[in-house]
């Protein structure tokens, strides 16, 4: 098995980040992405992959730090866990999960955000199950919040109420708006140039916005900051859109 290597300061430029290595369209989002990883590093942000080309990843941040609309003081909150292609099924994915626990011995536990059934870039609940993790709380419309105790006591994890919304202010509800990060290399893409192609293709007003700061994706309103798309003022999906996947979505609303 090939050793677990950690992304830092001194070797974060001449290191792939695992998801975008050959996208040309990520390119832009890659450079974003590791400007992101270089100001989190001082937060206590710790990267982890494989040493090989491939993409196998974890990624985690005390919670106060977090870019998410959670309250869970003195836990770890683990960004994304990745195990992809023929890397599945040799034990990477536990492998990464000891490392995170190692890093978290002062911590009341992990937590990370998952759905009810399996969905594209969210942590597998039937994984997570067996590593020991358990729900302590939902936000509509899918998303779970899951914990993994490392010790006695210590508060219940829970959303912020703003995740629980939904819904955006009342001048954004018009047409599809998109609120994103930069912690995915492929968002400034799909938020940007493919969401034009969708408004000019389908007609209608399109907007992204990017949220740039620790306590503006703190405060969202919808568990997942990442990505995040809303139709009319109304969340509705986490998933990156382009136009055949927009395209689904609008057939299904008729």
């Amino acid at each position: 098995m090939s050793s677990l290597i950690r992304l830092d300061k001194t070797n974060l430029d001449m290191e792939h980040i695992c998801c975008a290595m050959s996208d040309k369209k990520a390119a832009e989002g890659v450079q974003l992405k590791k400007d992101w990883l270089r100001c989190r590093f001082d937060e206590g942000l710790t990267f982890r992959k494989l040493d090989a080309r491939g993409k196998v990843f974890i990624e985690y941040i005390p919670a106060e730090y977090a870019w998410v609309p959670v309250e869970a003081e003195g836990y770890m909150y683990i960004n994304c866990l990745w195990v992809a292609g023929s890397f599945k099924g040799q034990g990477y994915g536990r492998s990464l999960l000891d490392a995170c626990m190692s890093d978290s011995k002062n911590k009341h536990g992990l937590i990370t955000i998952s759905s009810k059934s399996k969905k594209p870039y969210l942590s597998d609940k039937k994984f997570l199950l067996k590593q020991g993790f358990e729900t302590v709380d939902t936000a509509p419309p899918y998303f779970e919040l899951m914990v993994k105790r490392l010790g006695e006591g210590g508060p219940v994890p829970r959303f912020k109420e703003c995740a629980k919304q939904s819904r955006l202010e009342a001048d954004l509800h018009d047409g599809l708006v998109v609120c994103y990060t930069s912690q995915c290399p492929f968002t400034e893409y799909y938020a940007n140039q493919e969401l034009e192609e969708i408004g000019r293709e389908y007609g209608i007003p399109v907007k992204s916005i990017r949220l740039a700061s620790r306590e503006e994706a703190q405060n969202a309103p919808a568990a997942w900051t990442t990505y995040s798309a809303y139709y009319n003022g109304t969340f509705i999906t986490h998933e990156i859109l382009n136009r055949a996947k927009f395209s689904a979505w609008m057939k299904k609303r008729v």
